[in-house]
């Protein structure tokens, strides 16, 4: 080779080098953690980059994940392998309701692994009856079926409405109507329900079914009812747009807009239930019993669970053949249950949220009114609050703040800052929180933001 090629390919090959290396180093530092596999057969990237040697983590990269791996947990406490230490304020997208290592919980599910972990359906499942009798007995259910998330529980939950309104008479009815800002789950049905156009672009158009209104706005579900709708489906709080409660007057209305026409109430506690709210379901404190609803997260406690609650005229549809699952409802799953509900509802449990919650909604309020210019205001309910951020303030950034300060949160939409805590953190725990969270608003203040920028 000529010794100008020569060089010309040296210079080239420097250069991609140099490029590669400042990648690499600007996505560390944007938050951006990607894995690279180096595939030395054919060649080592990034020289010989080809399309056909694909760059992807052997994980399917679906999270936008932080650089953070946690070793060991506490009560409201996680440790990284490093020794950092976190508050935990997300619990696991509230889902750790008795928080980390918790002895009775951790007990009953070894306990359980250690005799038999599943069976399928074909047999008696022992730990899901008495789970279940337990759930009708704490609820306005008749009936109770087990499967392993809130989008399957939210899947199961429509199926059951359809069936009711196909057995009695009305098949034409299969229409649902959900709300703007809502959040039902990841699968192809249950994206239709949410509505949001971000998460069904690309998978083709959205299933039919699902009529959706204005949050909040009675006037536009009266508007909405037709001779195709079976039910209105809603979350008590709207956790992932943005921690916004349903005001419990609209709750009352739908209760009897559903029985004025027919329809079946569906209520989502997916992420409100289970005494997150500081009663052991979010729509009793509106003093209303929905037909059928859906809970998952932390019924289980961080292990696996979702469920389906019904009354017995909507239950009683739903026979052999019509509906099922492999996993849901097995012994481990079931002893996780029960030894959740042997915590949450113990004499003084629920009443402890409800006064913990207190305590952080005002010392949240304390802080927006030290910090107007990045916090706009408070909402939420119980244990599952939200910051509304100023508009210049990202609540993505606001969540990095706050790691960097030793307290995980959970970002929201609207541009709020969730906040769901295990339901066992303590008053000093909480005091603790907004210590942290008060750090993090002088790291978003203009100012700080901007000498950082510098």
């Amino acid at each position: 080779m000529p010794a100008c090629r020569m060089a010309t390919h040296r210079a080239r090959d420097c250069c991609a080098a140099r490029a590669w290396h400042l990648f690499l180093t600007l996505s560390h530092f944007s938050g951006t953690f990607v894995c690279f596999r180096a595939r030395r057969a054919k060649g080592a990237r990034p020289r010989g980059m080809t399309e056909n040697d694909p760059v992807i983590p052997a994980l399917m990269p679906t999270y936008n994940r932080a650089d953070l791996a946690f070793e060991r947990g506490e009560g409201a406490w996680l440790w990284t392998a490093e020794g950092r230490r976190f508050l935990d304020f997300g619990a696991g997208i509230a889902t750790s309701s008795l928080g980390h290592g918790h002895p009775h919980l951790t007990r009953a599910i070894a306990e359980q692994a250690a005799k038999v972990m599943h069976v399928s359906n074909l047999y008696r499942v022992p730990q899901a009856e008495e789970l279940a009798a337990r759930h009708v007995g704490a609820s306005f259910a008749d009936s109770v079926f087990f499967c392993n998330s809130g989008a399957e529980a939210n899947e199961g939950m429509v199926k059951a409405v359809r069936k009711y309104q196909a057995e009695t008479g009305h098949p034409e009815r299969f229409h649902m109507i959900c709300f703007e800002g809502a959040f039902h789950g990841r699968t192809l049905a249950m994206l239709s329900a949410t509505g949001n156009e971000k998460y069904l672009a690309g998978f083709g158009p959205p299933v039919t079914g699902f009529d959706h209104v204005p949050f909040g706005n009675m006037n536009a579900v009266r508007a909405a009812i037709g001779p195709q709708t079976a039910g209105i489906m809603i979350e008590p709080v709207q956790g992932e747009g943005g921690v916004r409660p349903a005001d419990l007057r609209f709750l009352r209305e739908l209760r009897a807009v559903c029985d004025e026409y027919g329809l079946l109430l569906a209520l989502d506690e997916v992420q409100t239930g289970m005494g997150r709210s500081g009663k052991l379901w979010a729509h009793q404190w509106a003093g209303i019993e929905p037909d059928v609803m859906s809970s998952a997260k932390g019924i289980g406690g961080g292990f696996p669970l979702g469920a389906i609650l019904a009354k017995e005229r909507v239950a009683k549809y739903l026979k052999p053949g019509t509906h099922g699952t492999t996993y849901g409802g097995g012994p481990l799953a079931c002893a996780a249950g029960n030894a959740v509900l042997d915590v949450v509802l113990a004499p003084g449990f629920l009443d402890q949220v409800d006064r913990v919650a207190r305590i952080l909604w005002h010392g949240l309020l304390d802080l927006a009114a030290r910090h107007p210019q990045v916090i706009e205001g408070v909402q939420g309910a119980g244990l599952l609050l939200g910051l509304k951020l100023r508009a210049e303030v990202m609540n993505g950034e606001m969540q990095t703040a706050a790691v960097a300060e030793g307290l995980l949160t959970v970002a929201a939409g609207m541009n709020v800052l969730r906040l769901a805590p295990p339901l066992i953190i303590t008053e000093a725990e909480v005091a603790e929180a907004l210590r942290l969270l008060d750090l993090t608003c002088f790291r978003m203040t203009p100012a700080a933001v901007s000498v950082a920028a510098k």
